[in-house]
């Protein structure tokens, strides 16, 4: 099978011929036609990831596919079935072999590049905000990095279970889309980390804090928060991990809950399909409203990461394998 792959760490994604996956009788083998792209998958390609698969690897850690071979021992999923997938890495191919409790059939009328896109970042934000944050209605939830994957989707679910959301983003384009997601308060982080922490101080303070990005916005983040407050470090988008002052968590009782989905995932199945449930209710609702900025053919999955790398993203990136109309969407 045809598959864009890491050949070496560092280096460019290269077209690479490797053999289609075999399953166990837990898997399904799936034909993929759209694959999202994630920070993840950079930190993967340089090998500073905390999961290295062995060279060479196909990236892309979420799809959307047709079920080709079943698991032996599924339920609810069969053969020839459209379904949306956390494969860890692999995406990035024609063929990839899943968990079948990874495995997620999506609605009719979802798009593969949507469905694509959907279950990390929407189970993500859901689940930090739910199980992590324990969010409640009338909180004060500051999401930084609110125009990328995870900011945009933690805006949109943090405003449907009733939080009052303040957005911090850089740029008028960027605070533009956290708008449009929901949020009830702008600020460009292009003021910096002191007037940040004046501006979410004038609101109130934040009660829960969403945090994606890590170095300086943690750092103001940490400091403009209530007296009780959550933060939920997601990733460090700037490549700076904070070193977290433990006198200022003591003196404000403050909480720093580490949420790693896939983990989470491996760990708590039944909380990641209650999870789902949730969010695809929503999302037949017409509550959700998933926001892919651009999407790429497979052999431009390179220019994919790039934009992803360069920050100029507003929310999620999808490299297709197949055209959109195999899905009948």
């Amino acid at each position: 099978m045809q598959a864009m792959v890491v050949s070496g760490y560092g280096e460019p994604l290269r077209p690479y011929d490797l053999p289609v996956p075999s399953i166990t009788p837990e898997h399904h083998r799936i034909r993929v036609h759209a694959c999202s792209v994630n920070f993840a998958d950079l930190l993967m390609q340089s090998g500073q990831y905390q999961e290295r698969p062995d060279l060479p690897f196909a990236p892309g850690m979420e799809i959307c596919g047709t079920v080709e071979d079943v698991a032996q021992n599924s339920t609810g999923i069969d053969r020839g079935q459209r379904v949306a997938a956390y494969c860890g890495y692999g995406g990035m191919a024609e063929h990839v072999s899943v968990p079948a409790a990874a495995c997620l059939p999506v609605p009719d009328k979802m798009p593969d590049h949507v469905a694509a896109a959907f279950p990390i970042v929407y189970g993500t934000s859901h689940i930090a905000l739910s199980h992590g944050a324990r969010l409640q209605p009338g909180d004060r939830l500051l999401v930084l990095g609110a125009a990328g994957g995870l900011g945009m989707t933690s805006v949109e679910v943090g405003k449907l279970m009733g939080a009052e959301v303040v957005a911090a983003a850089r740029g008028s384009e960027h605070l533009a889309a956290a708008d449009r997601a929901g949020a009830d308060h702008l600020i460009d982080t292009a003021v910096g980390p002191d007037e940040i922490i004046s501006r979410v101080k004038a609101l109130g303070g934040a009660d829960v804090v969403i945090d994606p990005v890590g170095g300086d916005q943690f750092d103001a983040a940490l400091r403009a928060c209530r007296p009780g407050a959550r933060l939920v470090p997601l990733g460090f988008a700037s490549g700076k991990i904070p070193q977290i002052p433990a006198n200022i968590l003591l003196v404000k009782n403050l909480s720093v809950i580490g949420l790693y989905w896939g983990a989470f995932a491996k760990l708590w199945p039944s909380a990641i399909a209650e999870s789902f449930a949730t969010l695809l209710n929503w999302y037949s609702a017409g509550q959700l409203h998933p926001h892919v900025s651009h999407r790429f053919p497979i052999d431009q999955a390179n220019d994919a990461l790039e934009l992803l790398r360069s920050r100029k993203a507003v929310g999620k990136v999808v490299v297709t394998l197949l055209p959109e109309s195999v899905s009948g969407s």
